[in-house]
């Protein structure tokens, strides 16, 4: 079917709503092989219906029940262009509230789709319509924002078709979108790990590695570093909450077994859009024998870097071109945990299969991941500069040695942060100083990063000692010059807080249901938001409405974002400049800990900045 590019985005209205368009379809554009469709059905046009009910699917040959839409998991592939208006009807065909956060769009806060903060939600039985223009093109996803459902299939693709021509043009292109399956109650899983939070982890250290480590190290440093892990209440292999223990990870609907196949012709530039739809799980991707070219990042477009391995994070997408040989290849998708692994295969022809590389040691957690021993360990501030341009002094910003319980949390700049107090300067000039910041202490915060640094440049666990390329956020550079190169006018701390062992996260100590008043931004303002983890787990952190810039030593052609995985023991920074008026959700895009507290609202108010 002689269908070129140019001619499907030019007749891009022929597609009704709700019509299966995969014949139809470019080879670029479909998704799987002929015989291998289920859960990637493309939808394109501007007009879509859209049902969310409870229905079942075949995963790795075992049924399982969740919450779909159209019946499809993942649902639909939505196939967008950049400036087109879209109409999206959603259904609700469930006994409980739903709805749809269109993840990474540009759009209206009232069609953000999050219910108690962008709008009320999708009641049962109702229709909802979400509609708005379409501002820019890339790779991004959809899922809901309601209780758990996004864990029972709730989640799905699309992509938005640049309305110039694309750069990175390719012969042909697939979808990968990961994600997690279990078969068990999503709100059966949160209550065990309310009650025992490493329920999941059936890779805890044994006592042949207690003393393989006495022969190593020595008995007392053995003990001592038993003895501290007690202490801290946390176990150096609680990489992940929850495993594969209880997890079937998918690649575009199909677990391992399923062995998901895309085709190509030998010398094709293939495009693959990877999509992290897990609820709890970070990957580890790697396809064995191919290089791998970066060319997107959260939808908007990087310098092409060329990498062996990335990792990405919950609600990330990265887009790869790679150029394989006529021969099969093993996409491998390993849990950062090692728990487990998602896998898929591209091949010449139908049929052909490539060895399935075994799962990798374990890794476990440091005092590095504790922020404990930074300084004896080389890690710098690399990336992270002060407002004014210079390295940050973080004994002048109050940390470190700072008195955490003295301070008081209402005056330090969240919750309710008393922004005239701040004195920012105009955006024009010179910025102001960092504030000193601390959060208040309690049951929900169990220690604080001593010694947190910026570790943008590293490797993440696990990956710090393979003999191959591994892309690091340093190595990210936004393709085109920022639209706001001005110096942030304030900055706001936030500290990413945990008791671990009654499974209690928040930001700032304080979960979301027990927050005063949101996050304050004034429309126009340019805003540093520095991030401190005090846990030591990783943290996809999204904010929705805007991209930020990831602060790094580039001063025009930052890596833009929508969602970045925070590191244990880091402190980071973006860049925001507050250009959409209205609520937005800031969260942890961990299902589980987005669900304990781990939120807040920022609200971008239409006033002047306070002088």
């Amino acid at each position: 079917m002689n269908f070129t590019r140019r001619k499907f985005l030019q007749q891009g209205t022929f597609a009704v709503a709700g019509v299966g368009l995969n014949l139809a379809l470019p080879p670029w554009a479909r998704s799987g092989t002929a015989s291998n469709l289920t859960g990637m059905r493309p939808l394109a046009g501007k007009v879509f219906d859209l049902s969310v009910a409870a229905a079942s699917s075949i995963i790795d040959g075992r049924r399982g029940h969740g919450v779909l839409v159209n019946e499809q998991l993942p649902a639909p592939l939505l196939r967008w262009r950049e400036g087109d208006t879209v109409t999206l009807r959603v259904t609700n065909r469930l006994e409980v509230d739903t709805s749809i956060h269109w993840h990474g769009i540009l759009l209206p806060f009232q069609m953000d789709g999050v219910p108690g903060v962008s709008f009320p939600g999708i009641s049962p039985g109702e229709t909802f319509v979400y509609e708005f223009p379409l501002q820019q093109a890339g790779t991004y996803w959809y899922h809901s924002h309601s209780g758990l459902q996004e864990q029972s299939g709730h989640y799905g693709p699309l992509i938005i078709e640049p309305r110039e021509a694309d750069p990175d043009s390719v012969e042909r292109e697939y979808v990968i979108l990961l994600s997690d399956w279990t078969f068990e109650d999503p709100h059966r899983v949160f209550a065990k790990l309310k009650k025992m939070p490493d329920n999941y982890n059936f890779q805890q250290r044994t006592v042949q590695e207690f003393f393989r480590d006495s022969r190593e190290d020595g008995l007392a440093s053995a003990v001592d570093d038993r003895l501290m892990w007690g202490d801290k209440r946390m176990n150096p292999t609680d990489i992940a909450d929850v495993t594969g223990a209880t997890y079937t990870y998918l690649i575009n609907g199909h677990g391992p077994k399923d062995n998901w196949t895309g085709l190509f012709k030998p010398g094709e530039r293939v495009r693959l859009r990877f999509i992290n739809a897990s609820a709890m799980s970070i990957f580890n991707v790697r396809i064995p024998g191919l290089p791998l070219s970066v060319v997107q990042a959260d939808g908007l477009p990087v310098v092409p870097v060329e990498t062996d391995e990335f990792q990405i994070g919950v609600a990330e997408t990265f887009d790869v071109i790679v150029k394989p040989d006529d021969r099969a290849y093993t996409l491998m998708a390993e849990s950062n945990d090692r728990y487990g692994y998602a896998r898929a295969t591209l091949a010449p022809r139908e049929g052909m299969v490539a060895p399935v590389p075994e799962l990798r040691s374990r890794p476990t957690l440091t005092m590095k991941d504790m922020a404990m021993d930074h300084g004896s360990m080389g890690s710098s501030d690399a990336g992270h500069e002060s407002m004014d341009g210079g390295p940050v002094d973080h004994a002048a910003m109050g940390h470190g040695k700072m008195d955490h319980g003295a301070m008081n949390h209402d005056l330090m700049g969240n919750g309710t942060m008393d922004h005239a107090a701040m004195n920012p300067v105009s955006n024009h000039g010179r910025a102001a100083a960092p504030q000193a910041h601390d959060h208040v202490k309690g049951p929900g915060v169990v220690g604080l990063a001593a010694n947190p640094v910026n570790r943008l440049h590293e490797r993440p666990l696990g990956l710090q000692d393979e003999d191959h390329r591994v892309l690091v956020y340093t190595d990210l550079r936004a393709r085109d010059c920022n639209p706001d190169v001005r110096m942030p006018g304030r900055e706001l701390e936030l500290h990413l807080t945990s008791n671990m062992e009654r499974y209690m996260w928040s930001f700032d100590g304080v979960k979301f249901s027990e927050v005063d008043e949101p996050i304050k931004f004034y429309k126009g303002e340019r805003v540093r938001l520095t991030l401190v983890n005090d846990t030591m787990m990783p943290h996809p952190i999204h904010l929705h409405g805007m991209f930020f810039e990831v602060v790094t030593n580039d001063s025009e052609f930052k890596p833009r974002k929508h969602t970045i995985v925070v590191k244990p023991g880091e402190k980071m920074s973006v860049d925001i400049t507050a250009d959409a008026v209205g609520d937005w959700a800031f969260h942890c895009h961990l299902l589980y800990h987005m669900h304990a507290g781990m939120m807040r609202v920022v609200s971008v108010v239409d006033e002047l900045v306070p002088v």
